[in-house]
């Protein structure tokens, strides 16, 4: 499932045109977006939660070369799913 197969099956399910579903979700993802870059955690209750997670530097291998190389550290997106999704997932 795609972007857009989403934008249509909201419009679907609640009674909006296409533009509108694709305004709504596109307004969605952004406020998650700015709220993980000001280090904020999402929690909507039922489905999961967003949330940053610091990656330490490391050591890794280029597969290639066998050649070690430094990954370096940095922040990373992260969502755990809520108990209501992984029981309506099993």
């Amino acid at each position: 499932m795609n972007k857009a197969d989403i934008v249509e099956q909201m419009a679907e399910a609640v009674g909006k045109s296409k533009k509108d579903s694709e305004k709504i979700l596109n307004g969605l993802i952004e406020c998650i977006e700015d709220a993980l870059n000001e280090g904020e955690k999402i929690q909507l209750v039922g489905f999961g939660t967003f949330e940053v997670r610091e990656r330490q530097p490391r050591k890794g291998r280029n597969p290639q070369s066998g050649e070690i190389i430094n990954i370096p550290g940095g922040r990373v997106p992260a969502f755990k799913p809520g108990k209501a999704l992984r029981d309506a997932v099993k």
